[in-house]
């Protein structure tokens, strides 16, 4: 009888739809772990991961406790001097190959993206290397940088009522005064001001002249449920990149629904959205002159 292939979409997929369900009682998601979290860096290349990886190692370190943030490979653990303990479990990350296959009439080879499941393993599961403890910048810096990178994007920003959201006629967002904002356990108000504001930038990236961002013909009923997933997923890694706390959004228990119904039924639909707002966050980044702030 044959192995059985590993599905690493499925598995992604699964691992994310379980985190969102035992969280979803007080919608702690995956990307809401309370205090500063980074997004998760490679242990060779010393750069971050991007799209669906940040989700799946956000939650693994969840489920196991981890906090390092760092991953890697048991090759590239070895290379570092480190030893990965023997019973270890690995999780799982996701990269995409070209392939080549010959067309049927033999003249253009056609390209088709293959996905390669990498297992790795996170600092807290191997001896042998101690890691220098991460810095933890003053929350006036932190606040000060993400004022910067908020105004270098130039979109247009306007204070005032009770909600949050992009006019997409107006190509504009409103948002309450930062001084209606309230802290929590584990964020200031301003750190909630602008976790807010950074989803509603995600947002800001959607039409044709910015990302190009439309889900309507895939998911249908579900685009705008979709398109609030990419939001709460770019404004998780902007918070991560940029040393500000995400919150939970009461406002958004609706779409869990909805979230978890796409999920089951499509093992992609996550890919997708991860990686489009990867790709708004590299282009929030780009609009002020800057280097992508991830780029593994």
């Amino acid at each position: 009888m044959a192995k059985e292939r590993f599905d690493i979409h499925q598995h992604i997929t699964t691992q994310i739809i379980t985190a969102i369900e035992q969280g979803a009682g007080d919608f702690q998601l995956p990307w809401h772990q309370g205090g500063q979290v980074s997004r998760p860096t490679n242990i060779s290349s010393k750069r971050a991961y991007r799209g669906v990886n940040i989700l799946a190692l956000w939650a693994a370190s969840h489920a196991c406790g981890y906090s390092s943030g760092v991953w890697g490979t048991y090759r590239q653990w070895a290379e570092a001097g480190a030893q990965v303990r023997k019973g270890e479990k690995s999780s799982y990350v996701v990269f995409y190959k070209e392939l080549e296959f010959a067309q049927d009439d033999g003249i253009d080879p056609e390209t088709r993206l293959f996905a390669r499941a990498t297992p790795v393993f996170a600092a807290e599961q191997v001896d042998g290397l101690p890691l220098e403890p991460v810095s933890d910048r003053p929350e006036i810096e932190r606040i000060a940088a993400v004022e910067a990178f908020v105004a270098a994007t130039g979109a247009v920003i306007a204070h005032g009522g009770d909600r949050a959201y992009y006019r997409p006629s107006t190509d504009s967002i409103q948002i309450p005064c930062a001084s209606d904002f309230v802290g929590t356990a584990t964020s200031t108000p301003q750190e909630a001001y602008y976790s807010t504001l950074l989803h509603e930038l995600t947002h800001w990236t959607a039409p044709e002249h910015r990302c190009d961002r439309t889900f309507g013909k895939r998911f249908g009923d579900d685009s705008y449920a979709m398109e609030e997933l990419v939001a709460e997923l770019g404004a998780a890694f902007l918070c991560a990149d940029l040393g500000i706390t995400t919150e939970p959004r009461p406002d958004h228990a609706q779409y869990l629904a909805a979230w978890l119904a796409v999920l089951k039924a499509d093992k992609k639909a996550v890919f997708t959205a991860a990686s489009a707002a990867s790709k708004a966050a590299d282009y929030l980044a780009r609009v002020q002159e800057q280097e992508p702030l991830s780029t593994y």
